[in-house]
């Protein structure tokens, strides 16, 4: 990657976790209602309700749906996280399953063994 993709991609992380903070919201919002007062003055339902809607709205939910975001993904990877967490132990579980399993199954082949071998001794001890 290029020296200024590498920049760019740093402002921009800087930027973003900035911006989807709480704090960012508050100071929005701050910045929103400096001109509340003339929107209101203005007596015009349109000015008012841009105000509402192009002021207000946009700059304080940018932050705030941002957060949103943030926690919503803080919670999916916490359940990817415990879910593959879980995944390997059952599969930790698994493997000590099949590996006694391998033993049982090496044991019951010396017993069948054997109990072949008395069987052929007393084959040979009746005739």
């Amino acid at each position: 990657m290029s020296k200024v993709n590498s920049f760019n991609k740093f402002i921009a992380e800087k930027i973003t976790a900035g911006v989807a903070t709480m704090w960012c919201a508050y100071l929005f919002a701050i910045i929103a209602l400096i001109s509340l007062p003339n929107a209101i003055k203005s007596g015009d339902t349109l000015v008012i309700v841009s105000w509402i809607a192009q002021t207000f709205l946009q700059l304080v939910l940018l932050s705030i749906i941002m957060v949103g975001q943030s926690v919503s993904s803080a919670k999916l990877e916490q359940t990817i996280n415990e879910t593959h967490e879980a995944s390997l132990g059952e599969f930790e579980l698994a493997k000590e399953a099949r590996t006694l399993a391998q033993k049982e199954l090496s044991e019951l082949k010396v017993i069948s063994a054997e109990i072949h071998r008395v069987i052929k001794d007393l084959e040979k001890k009746d005739k």
